[in-house]
C-alpha cells in the first residue's frame, strides 16, 4: 500500500471519527444512559426533595426522571468548603434544574459543565465601577451562574426552597434560568426567541420591568421580589422563580408576563400541562 494512500485512509478515518463524535456519539451515549432503570432511591429523593414532582402527570414524571438521569450522568458536582455531595444532593439539584426543561430540549443544558455547592451562603470579592474609580467589596451570595457553564449554589438556600415550595425564592430555579438566558451568548433577560415571539417578549417584559421600577421608585409594594429590578437578567431569573413557585399570584398581577413565560417554557405551572400557544 502506497504512503499517500495510507495517509488518505487515515485522514478519512479521522474525519469520520470526528463527525461521529460531534453528531452521533452524544446522542448514542444518552440513549445508552436512558436504557438503565431509574433508581428507586432517586425516585424517593424526587418525591421528598422536589415538591413539584408530586404535581406532575405520569408522563411528565417520566420525562423529568429521564432529564435527571442525563443531568446526573453528565454534569460534574464539586464540594466546596467541606460540603459533602451524595446522590440525594445531585438528584435534588437536577430535579429542580430540569423542571425548566420539562417541555424544552435537554440540549438547552449542553453548555452546563459543573455545579459547585457550598454548605451555606458564601463570600466573594465583588468589583464596583463608578466612572474612573474601581472599588472592591466583600459580598455574600446564595448562588451564581457563569457564562462558561458553571453554577454555584448554597445548599442551605436550596433546602429553604424545598421547605417553602410556595415561597418567592428558589435559588436552583434562579441560577439555571440564567443558564437559559446565556443560550444566545449573553445574560440580558431575553432568552433566545425569534420572529413575533421575540418582539412580543421584548414589548411585554419592557413594560413589566418599567412598571416594577416605577413602583419601587414611588415606594409602593412591588408585585415581584425587588431584586428583579436590579437588571434585566435578574428580572428574568426572578420571574422564573415566581412562575414556578407562585404561578397564580404572577398570573393575577401580570397576566401578559405569565403568558410570555408559558410560551417560553411551553407549560402552565398552574396545571402542569403542556401549553399550546
Amino acid at each position: 500500500m502506497s504512503e499517500p494512500l495510507v495517509f488518505t485512509l487515515l485522514a478519512i478515518a479521522l474525519i469520520g471519527g470526528s463527525l461521529f463524535y460531534l453528531f452521533f456519539y452524544r446522542n448514542w451515549r444518552r440513549r445508552r444512559e436512558l436504557e438503565q432503570p431509574f433508581p428507586d432511591t432517586w425516585r424517593r429523593y424526587l418525591q421528598e426533595q422536589v415538591p413539584f414532582y408530586g404535581k406532575l402527570s405520569h408522563a411528565q414524571k417520566s420525562r423529568l426522571e429521564n432529564l435527571v438521569q442525563l443531568f446526573v450522568a453528565e454534569k460534574a458536582f464539586y464540594e466546596c468548603d467541606g460540603f459533602k455531595i451524595d446522590d440525594r444532593v445531585r438528584v435534588t439539584v437536577a430535579g429542580h434544574a430540569c423542571l425548566l426543561l420539562l417541555e424544552r430540549a435537554y440540549s438547552d443544558y449542553d453548555d452546563v459543565k459543573s455545579i459547585l455547592i457550598y454548605p451555606d451562603v458564601y463570600r466573594v470579592q465583588g468589583t464596583n465601577s463608578d466612572g474612573l474609580v474601581v472599588s472592591t467589596s466583600e459580598q455574600t451570595r446564595a448562588g451564581e451562574a457563569w457564562s462558561h457553564g458553571r453554577v454555584i449554589l448554597a445548599w442551605s438556600q436550596c433546602e429553604h426552597a424545598i421547605a417553602n415550595p410556595d415561597g418567592p425564592h428558589n435559588v436552583i430555579l434562579h441560577e439555571f434560568a440564567h443558564q437559559l438566558d446565556y443560550l444566545d451568548g449573553t445574560a440580558d433577560g431575553a432568552p433566545p426567541l425569534s420572529g413575533d415571539d421575540a418582539l412580543r417578549w421584548q414589548d411585554t417584559m419592557t413594560k413589566a420591568w418599567d412598571h416594577l421600577r416605577q413602583r419601587l421608585e414611588h415606594h409602593h409594594r412591588p408585585w415581584l421580589d425587588p431584586y428583579g429590578a436590579t437588571e434585566p437578567a435578574e428580572f428574568f431569573a426572578v420571574l422564573t422563580e415566581a412562575f414556578f413557585q407562585q404561578p397564580d399570584h404572577l398570573n393575577q398581577q401580570q397576566p401578559d408576563v405569565y403568558l410570555a413565560l408559558c410560551r417560553f417554557y411551553r407549560l402552565d405551572p398552574k396545571h402542569f400541562q403542556p401549553h399550546h400557544p
